[in-house]
């Protein structure tokens, strides 16, 4: 069994910068795809960014483009978000989520990953 647990949430200025973990225990991350998800209260999941096993392949949202990096380090089992310029809209609870099927291509659909997270809570102050 896969248990993923992010870290590095917190409270920032508008403007400011976080990273989250994103550790896992129970299996080696590095076959499989990576994934971060946010969800705003009452509403679905949202796509942020994913991350190919072999990083080649690095997807993002259309607002998390150019602000947002995603990348992971194998050997420590851990993905990372690395965010940037963050403003109010981006306060949600971020989750980090990994995949059964290994060598495949990163999905952008929350539907596509098998493990989830708890979650981190982002708060941007304006």
């Amino acid at each position: 069994q896969v248990q993923l647990v992010e870290s590095g949430g917190g409270l920032v200025q508008a403007g400011g910068s976080l990273r989250l973990s994103c550790s896992a225990s129970g299996r080696a991350l590095s076959p499989y795809s990576m994934g971060w998800f946010r969800q705003y209260p009452g509403k679905e999941r949202e796509f942020v960014a994913a991350i190919s096993w072999n990083d080649v392949a690095r997807y993002y949202g259309d607002s998390m483009k150019g602000r947002f990096t995603i990348s992971r380090d194998n050997a420590k089992n851990t993905v990372y978000l690395q965010m940037n310029n963050l403003q109010a809209e981006d306060t949600a609870i971020y989750y980090c989520a990994t995949t059964l099927k290994a060598y495949g291509n990163p999905s952008v659909a929350k539907g596509d990953y098998d493990y989830w997270g708890q979650g981190t809570q982002v708060t941007v102050s304006s």
